[in-house]
């Protein structure tokens, strides 16, 4: 990757682009020099799985519905500071264990049959415990109790494990404490001065009452929240549309009502190069991450565009995100720590990056952190380089010299990543058979077959990433945390997957969670991180970079390391308006 785009910058790209997809007509200018108008439209090459804030476990289900729901607080697009949202402020005491919100006033759901009369109601307080109660409910529906409120809110645990015995507890959480109609105090267990961040996650956003009384399950794709947007229209496959929602209670500093946007439209096309292809004809407004096969076209196109009025741009940014390959360690073969081992060392990695990758991102010779957190020390870690010799070392003391006798193995991946994902577990495949001398076979699943499969404990060896759910080491080092373990192994998890389990791991964990002092904290995020990188709990691969093209016309669109996406301030810098 050259220098040059190590850092966050906003560069100008030549291309050719159609406009074959503008109509004429003027948008609406408003104080401060924004517009309304226009549809926002991007595009997933994979499919959602859940759009029900309980269920959403992966990164397309998020930027859908992250523009419909909202919580108490919620991310800054720029920066990923923590912003007020459904809470107009908050307080904490000093040790971290108390925190106060104050609700902000006058917000409706959005209008819909749920309702009596159609029309979307007030929030109340009383949404947030009943919300709150859900997301402390053992179902099948419920993926966010792990990575919230469990073990952190005080009556949290208590109250779960009264669901699972089907007497929930009378006085509800504990923990959880009505003061007036418009201030809600949450205690916790122990001091953790990270909770904002847990309460900006998918698990903590708010619902009404009626609208999973009336639709249960239908949820993963009827929504009701109180976001910017609202949903049009879904045909699953094919097209997402949100539309504007006009009731939305927030406004930008010239007092003009949010969002600027007429609506956000997803497809889903699965193929990244017909993906470009769309976004060069002008018939999307921005692709995340380009082609493998393109960049090398793409970015040698720069220095020529330093010089013309380019017609569209490119946003790059180290990622708060790690590609890795998952074991399951509570299989005959994976429990071997020494067979870990052996794998970590028989890849190349630099290698992986630099010609499979035509050098998008960074070598995962650290642990399961990327290093894009400015206040973790992620080259003082002894991570994994290519020692072939050592591979083979490890894989005789596991009992295989020379990989004899090695059982026969799965790698088990998803479709989609712009075809990466096969270009990557080829390349590993080889280099296994090359170090190691062990035969692996690959296995291209859709998606949601695969989640379902690697959630479930049904498969050994598989390609996962996974994406920061907050600007914080935790929300990677949570994945190794053996109290996601459940009792039963083939009972469905997506947090430690790998049902890795370390007292060691678990001690250092636990103790920085409670840590308020960032620097000691993040001294045993790093020791924990250690622990887990010398028991070889995984085998992480890349650190990623984010890649954006976007139109000239879109603003106030700012890339962030999370690809979080806010799109409740973007506006079109236009007075042609875009068409649906």
């Amino acid at each position: 990757m050259k220098k040059i785009f190590y850092l966050f910058l906003m560069v100008s790209l030549l291309a050719s682009c159609g406009g074959e997809n503008k109509s004429t007509g003027e948008s609406r200018k408003a104080k401060g020099g924004v517009y309304y108008g226009g549809v926002f439209r991007m595009n997933e090459t994979e499919d959602f799985r859940n759009l029900f804030p309980l269920n959403v476990t992966e990164v397309v289900s998020q930027r859908i519905s992250s523009q419909v729901y909202e919580g108490l607080v919620k991310l800054s697009q720029a920066d990923l500071t923590v912003l007020p949202s459904l809470a107009e402020k908050w307080e904490r005491n000093a040790e971290a264990t108390k925190w106060t919100f104050t609700l902000r006033k006058g917000v409706k759901f959005n209008d819909d049959p749920c309702f009596s009369d159609g029309k979307g109601r007030e929030v109340t307080i009383k949404d947030f415990v009943y919300c709150f109660e859900k997301l402390c409910t053992s179902s099948p529906e419920n993926q966010q109790f792990g990575n919230t409120f469990k073990d952190k809110v005080v009556g949290a645990n208590e109250y779960f494990q009264s669901t699972v015995d089907k007497k929930p507890l009378a006085g509800g959480i504990s923990g959880l404490k009505v003061i007036d109609d418009q201030t809600l105090e949450i205690n916790l267990v122990y001091p953790f001065a990270g909770f904002l961040n847990i309460l900006s996650t998918p698990g903590c956003w708010i619902y009404p009452q009626e609208a999973f009384d009336k639709y249960g399950v239908e949820m993963r794709s009827k929504c009701v929240g109180t976001g910017a947007f609202q949903v049009k229209s879904v045909k699953e496959g094919e097209v997402v549309i949100l539309e504007r929602n006009p009731q939305y209670w927030g406004v930008d500093e010239f007092d003009n009502q949010l969002p600027y946007l007429d609506a956000v439209k997803f497809s889903f096309i699965k193929e990244k190069k017909s993906e470009l292809l769309e976004f060069k004809r002008g018939n999307l407004d921005m692709v995340f991450q380009i082609p493998v096969e393109s960049i090398s076209d793409i970015l040698g196109e720069l220095d020529h565009a330093k010089e013309a009025n380019a017609p569209f741009n490119l946003q790059v940014i180290p990622a708060m995100t790690v590609f890795y390959f998952g074991f399951q360690i509570q299989s005959n073969i994976f429990d071997k720590k020494d067979v870990r081992l052996a794998f970590n060392y028989a890849i190349d990695r630099e290698k992986i990056v630099t010609y499979t990758l035509q050098g998008e991102g960074t070598p995962g010779i650290y642990g399961i952190v990327p290093p894009s957190f400015p206040e973790y020390d992620s080259k003082s870690l002894k991570g994994f380089y290519f020692d072939p010799d050592k591979a083979r070392k490890h894989l005789a003391a596991a009992g295989y010299p020379e990989g004899k006798g090695f059982p026969k193995l799965t790698l088990q991946i998803n479709s989609g990543g712009g075809g990466r994902n096969i270009q990557i577990a080829e390349v590993i495949q080889k280099m296994l058979k090359e170090n190691l001398n062990i035969d692996i076979e690959l296995n291209v699943l859709p998606q949601a077959e695969h989640l379902e499969r690697v959630e479930t404990g049904k498969t050994m060896f598989w390609r996962t990433g996974w994406v920061a759910d907050y600007p914080d080491p935790e929300t990677f080092l949570t994945l190794l945390y053996s109290k996601h373990i459940p009792k039963n192994l083939n009972d469905k998890t997506y947090l430690n997957a790998m049902r890795y389990k370390s007292e060691k791991f678990d001690s250092l964990f636990s103790a920085a969670l409670q840590e308020v002092d960032m620097a000691k904290r993040m001294k045993l995020y790093l020791q924990a991180d250690q622990v887990a990188i010398d028991d070889a709990a995984i085998m992480p691969i890349f650190y990623d970079e984010n890649y954006r093209l976007i139109q000239t016309y879109i603003k106030s669109f700012p890339a962030n390391a999370m690809e979080y996406r806010d799109l409740y301030r973007v506006y079109f810098e236009t007075k042609v308006l875009t068409k649906n």
